[in-house]
């Protein structure tokens, strides 16, 4: 994060993402309705609710066209929408596909409250759901498809680490997701068991940790400028949760004149995420194959909607703890790997990038001396 619905994946990046006015990653909504994946199809009905638009480009960029060609070629027929961060119509969204009869619901919430709450409602008409990417704490949907998340988080305290390996005493801020999203969680968990003992052992040296809501980058910034004034301006690494967030950091860096001589973390190896990488300015961010994680998706929720339960559960054969739900959920867990300048090519490779998107401008000599073309 090959087949023929790659291309149909770099096509629609170019119109896809838009740069904020802080440097984070954004998709530029399709309509104001969410997808403009519509059923119809003659397959099986399936439906699918994204959560928003606005703090990373994955969902529009990269998912939907995946799941919707990944669902097709198992025989379903997919509804795709995006709730656009808004509780409310995830929900209604929701209400409507249970109305429409689909055999199995796809959900990747805004926050575990109303996923649970959606779960709960596809679960009293026998519709099985299939928490994706996002476990829904508390819930009730028996299986989950996404990353090792705490391995994500692993590898990017990992690359913070190595990019200060010889900075003794190094100044660290953490700009953290969302408090109300597990995957979030997850990330600080797998971040400190590289971190902390670097922390204890005054190797490097944490200055602030903060979570930011809704994984707000505009809010992501104005915080990790406040917290890098109110340390005299002084910072020698940053761990930004996802993309979005470290392209608000790196607005804040160069306003300060630091962008590029620190290191800065990611996740979700989008287009200015790696452009940044490709610069100097982010350290490094994480590649999820995104297409596996859409084609696991597909294949559990057809044999979901044809009642092959077995099957499901062989596929689905790792565990995902759910703490408020005192229950352990069939999972499909699949790898994430670091990326760096030097591994940005292999991103491109796997066709999730046209090197096109990314070598532009002043980037041009540095794709070629990497061998991106």
């Amino acid at each position: 994060m090959r087949s023929k619905t790659l291309a149909l994946v770099a096509a629609g990046l170019g119109t896809a993402l838009a740069l904020s006015a802080c440097g984070a990653n954004q998709a530029a909504p399709s309509n104001e309705g969410g997808s403009d994946t519509a059923s119809g199809g003659g397959g099986i009905p399936v439906g699918v609710i994204l959560p928003e638009t606005a703090t990373s480009a994955r969902w529009e960029g990269f998912d939907k066209p995946m799941l919707d060609a990944a669902m097709r070629a198992k025989g379903l027929d997919p509804d795709i929408q995006n709730a656009q961060g808004d509780v409310q119509k995830f929900s209604t969204l929701a209400d409507g596909m249970i109305s429409q009869g689909v055999k199995v619901l796809v959900i990747a919430s805004i926050n575990s409250e109303v996923g649970t709450t959606v779960a709960a409602k596809a679960k009293a008409r026998g519709i099985p759901t299939i928490d994706y990417d996002r476990l829904n704490l508390g819930g009730s949907s028996d299986y989950y498809v996404s990353f090792d998340n705490v391995k994500v988080g692993e590898l990017q305290g990992q690359g913070l680490a190595d990019a200060l390996k010889d900075k003794p005493g190094a100044q660290v801020i953490e700009i953290e997701g969302a408090p109300t999203d597990n995957n979030a969680t997850l990330f600080y968990e797998g971040q400190q068991k590289v971190l902390k003992p670097l922390y204890d052992s005054g190797a490097l040296k944490l200055v602030q940790s903060q979570k930011i809501d809704n994984w707000d980058n505009q809010k992501g910034g104005t915080t990790f400028e406040q917290i890098l004034t109110g340390n005299g301006g002084k910072v020698d690494g940053v761990v930004a949760a996802n993309d979005g967030l470290a392209g608000a950091v790196i607005t804040v860096l160069r306003k300060n004149g630091l962008a590029g001589t620190v290191p800065v973390t990611g996740q979700d190896a989008t287009v200015d995420g790696l452009m940044a990488v490709l610069r100097g300015d982010q350290y490094m961010t994480v590649f999820k194959p995104i297409k596996e994680e859409a084609e696991n998706t597909a294949e559990l929720a057809a044999l979901l909607a044809k009642g092959d339960t077995a099957a499901a559960d062989a596929l689905a054969k790792q565990t995902s703890e759910d703490p408020e739900g005192d229950r352990q959920v069939k999972s499909v867990l699949l790898e994430p790997k670091l990326t760096t300048k030097d591994t940005v090519k292999d991103v491109v490779t796997a066709g999730y990038v046209k090197a096109a998107d990314i070598c532009g401008g002043d980037l041009a000599a540095t794709c070629a001396e990497l061998g991106i073309s």
